[in-house]
């Protein structure tokens, strides 16, 4: 029999940082393009690290679980689908075990499965993968990398960016391209020549983001663009701060689902049931379940303990942690 064809391994440098990550996310958003798959029809899985999964039982971590229907079931709409699994060298023994086997089994030429890497596969699906998928690489992200890339970013949105602007935009963000994006967002509005001592002036630091960009990331289960939204508000906020922020949404989503209608939601927070955050927050409330809220709740209150118990080194990995986490626990 045939395997599930084709296959797509895009294999990035080893511990990829943010303007890698959106390099390789861009790659599998070109090769979906390609295959005439939308993206409501790619179904993401994000494979935790060593430590980092919520637990659960069976060959596959509950993160992981995901893959075997989105692999057996087609499109609701008769196009093509896509499976994207993101950090797949993350993947334990018995789950690359248990991939290779699934993707060994028959399936339709309309599907698309998109391995993206940071490191080495485990066997035996790296076998799998060498023998039946694609390669594409995508080598550390250069400064040089970087401008070419700001040159396609401004151009697509109107914006001339001479040599010294573009370089500019690099020596304040590096490779960056999560806050390069950000920042040519806010380039959009500006009359007049774009310098780069116009930005230099501008972005003393990464763009400020308010937290319910972060909130809204962690709601749609966004990982990359929480992650980013994260380490961006982390340039100008307390991690303390922020984990107060999160914790605040959840008491919200908590009021929500115990709330017998939006009225009642309304007054409980003090605001209008009409305003857009309350019909937002109403929303969320009643979708997530409890189980979900109640680990979401524990594990904010975890990460707390351990911000005002543990050096400043592990601020930054338990911040990342929990994000994961929270963005796993509000997309199911």
């Amino acid at each position: 029999m045939e395997p599930i064809k084709p296959f797509v391994h895009i294999s990035g440098p080893k511990e990829p940082g943010t303007g890698e990550r959106r390099s390789l996310l861009d790659r599998a958003d070109q090769v979906f393009k390609a295959a005439k798959i939308a993206r409501s029809e790619v179904i993401r899985i994000d494979v935790p690290g060593r430590g980092e999964s919520m637990g659960g039982e069976g060959n596959l971590r509950p993160e992981v679980a995901p893959i075997v229907p989105a692999i057996q079931s087609g499109s609701l709409f008769g196009g093509g689908t896509g499976v994207l699994v993101m950090d797949a060298h993350q993947l334990l023994a018995e789950e690359a075990r248990a991939l290779a086997e699934l993707f060994a089994q028959p399936g339709g030429d309309s599907q698309k499965v998109v391995l993206v890497t940071g490191g080495a596969l485990p066997s035996p699906l790296a076998a799998f993968v060498k023998k039946n998928a694609e390669v594409i690489r995508v080598s550390k992200l250069r400064d040089n990398d970087a401008m070419q890339w700001i040159t396609s970013a401004a151009r697509s949105r109107g914006l001339r960016l001479d040599t010294n602007a573009r370089q500019a935009l690099v020596r304040r963000f590096g490779s960056d391209l999560d806050a390069i994006d950000n920042a040519l967002d806010q380039l959009t509005g500006v009359d007049g020549p774009i310098t780069d001592r116009l930005i230099l002036e501008r972005f003393r630091n990464s763009p400020d983001q308010p937290i319910w960009k972060l909130t809204r990331a962690i709601e749609n289960g966004s990982v990359d663009d929480a992650l980013h939204l994260l380490k961006d508000l982390l340039t100008h906020s307390h991690p303390l701060l922020l984990v107060a922020g999160i914790e605040n949404h959840l008491r919200k989503c908590a009021l929500a689902a115990a709330a017998s209608d939006i009225g009642t939601f309304a007054k409980w927070i003090g605001s209008k049931p009409d305003a857009y955050p309350t019909s937002m927050a109403w929303k969320i409330g009643r979708t997530l379940s409890t189980e979900n809220l109640s680990k979401a709740i524990d594990g904010v209150r975890r990460a707390d303990a351990i911000l005002k118990s543990r050096p400043p080194e592990t601020h930054l990995l338990t911040l990342e942690r929990l994000t994961i986490s929270l963005c796993y626990w509000y997309r199911n």
